[in-house]
Parts: C-alpha cells; structure tokens; sequence
C-alpha cells in the first residue's frame, strides 16, 4: 500500500471529517437512506465506524462476550442499537481523535484507512455523492484489495482487468470492469452498486 504510517492516518481522519462534514451539511434525509451494507441505513454505518470512539477496551470485551465471540453479531448488535444514537453524538464521534486514531487489531494504519474507506464509500456511493475520502487514500485502498487478488472479501478476480475512469490506475488483464475509483473499492468490498454491478465471489 501506498503511503507510510503518518499518511494513512491522516487520509483516514479526513476520510471520517469528510463524512462528518457531508451528513451534517445535508438535511436529516440521508440518515435514513439505505448504505451498500446490506439491511443497514446511514445512521447503521456511522454507528458502526463510530464503535472506537465510544466503546472502551474494557465495554468492547463485554459486548464480544455477549456475542459469543461473534464479530458480525456483535457488529449488526450495536450497529443496531446505536443507529438511533442523536446525530449530533453520531458526528461528533466521526470527529473524535480517538476514532482518527483507532487502528484494528492486527491491521495497523492500512486496516485503519480501508475501514474508513470502505464504510464511507457505503455511504457515499448509495446518496450518489462523490467520494469523501481523500483520492489518495482511495487509491491506497485499492492497491490494498488488489494485492491479495480481492481475496479479503472473496471477490474472484480472474481474467478480469479493473480500470479506474476517474484516474489512470488499473490492475489485472482480461475482461474489463470500468468504473471510478470509488466504485472499485466498492466491488471488491463484496458491495452491488446502485446499478445493479457487482464482482463474482470466489
């Protein structure tokens, strides 16, 4: 991935205030509309992104056991629980230092930035808006997925070549599957965009 340590934080911290600043621009519409994320509206990722920022070390075990040790459960839980959280707390925890500087166990700044990245582009890509994430971190996010050919979320890329129409990146050879860069990350996040285009599981 592109980018060193210093870079990847910051491009997720802007990634989080560009999405703060957009939802709390717009009027409270957007809150309720569907994501990419399967059943989950806007107000579900934001709660879902936000966890670091309100759970502590010790509260993000407890709900873990509460979950059997499940991730997804625990997710969907408070993803659902949260989403009715007042939006003023929602922005305030997308521009909470603590999120800006929350890195998943394991994955470090890289797993920090595509979590941004991925969950913001949820956002973004379903209201029809341009990305709120910095082009560069996009495209870090990209190289990211492409690296280990779409296996995070099981995306088969074979004999397929990815061409970003907002930039010159590109990846692979084969058929080819045009679209911004944004929309991209969105395919090979496992997402269908709005016109019904996605990349085959594995």
């Amino acid at each position: 991935m592109t980018g060193n340590a210093r870079d990847l934080q910051s491009w997720t911290a802007r990634t989080y205030d560009g999405l703060a600043d957009l939802l709390a621009a717009g009027p409270a519409g957007p809150w309720d509309a569907p994501s990419l994320c399967a059943g989950w509206q806007v107000r579900h990722v934001v709660a879902h992104v936000t966890m670091p920022a309100r759970l502590s070390a010790e509260q993000f075990g407890a709900e873990m056991a509460a979950a059997g040790g499940d991730f997804t459960r625990l997710s969907d839980t408070v993803a659902s629980r949260d989403a009715s959280l007042p939006a003023a707390e929602l922005l305030a925890a997308l521009r909470s230092s603590t999120l800006h500087g929350w890195e998943p166990p394991g994955g470090g700044a890289a797993g920090a930035l595509s979590h941004a990245v991925i969950h913001s582009l949820d956002v973004t890509v379903a209201l029809g808006r341009p990305p709120v994430a910095p082009a560069e971190g996009v495209l870090a996010v990209l190289d990211q997925l492409t690296a280990v050919d779409g296996a995070y979320f099981g995306i088969d890329l074979t004999g397929r070549r990815l061409e970003a129409a907002d930039t010159t990146w590109s990846w692979g050879d084969g058929e080819v599957v045009r679209a911004d860069s944004g929309h991209l990350v969105a395919l090979l996040s496992g997402r269908m965009l709005p016109d019904g285009r996605a990349l085959p599981r594995g």
